[in-house]
């Protein structure tokens, strides 16, 4: 069990990297463009804006779940870095159950807004993008992230950011 979770683990974190690094790309490949085509050819891209706000939307939030795997999500940890070993443990098991938590109820609560722009078929002003294309993405990737933060729990325990920050699935 633990070691086909690992390997979905891997495979899960290799497509949400790939995801999110495809959409920066993209997302800088409009930027230039649209600047080039600015600048040199006074003509811009009607959509461009819209495009790359989506992109960086899903770039964010399927870039989430990685993140989440590592612990490196933006924390206050200044006084539980002061604690002793045990406390400081506890405090990071509640800190990733809490994150859990959030992450799960954020998503379930998105998910009217998302079937409603399923329904109503809304699009986007300029790039006429389905609305609803971006916006399944934050519960999705809030999905990913507490599923991964979870998987991680399981096979590693609490985090230490000092191993986890560097160990892949596979360790």
């Amino acid at each position: 069990m633990r070691d086909i979770l690992r390997r979905g683990a891997a495979a899960l974190l290799a497509v949400l990297r790939a995801a999110a690094s495809a959409m920066l790309v993209a997302s800088v490949g409009i930027n230039f463009a649209n600047i080039i085509g600015r600048y040199f050819l006074s003509v811009s891209l009607s959509w461009a804006e819209e495009a790359m706000l989506f992109l960086m939307i899903g770039c964010v939030f399927l870039g989430a779940g990685p993140v989440g795997w590592m612990g490196r999500h933006i924390r206050m940890d200044v006084v539980i870095a002061l604690l002793p070993p045990r406390a400081r443990d506890a405090f990071e098991l509640f800190s990733d159950l809490v994150t859990i938590a959030t992450c799960v109820a954020l998503a379930i609560f998105a998910w009217p807004v998302v079937t409603m722009l399923a329904e109503l078929d809304q699009r986007s002003a300029s790039a006429n993008i389905p609305l609803v294309i971006p916006q399944a993405v934050v519960p999705l990737g809030l999905l990913l992230m507490a599923v991964l933060i979870a998987v991680r729990l399981y096979l590693h325990g609490v985090r230490h950011d000092d191993v986890i920050s560097s160990r892949s699935p596979e360790q």
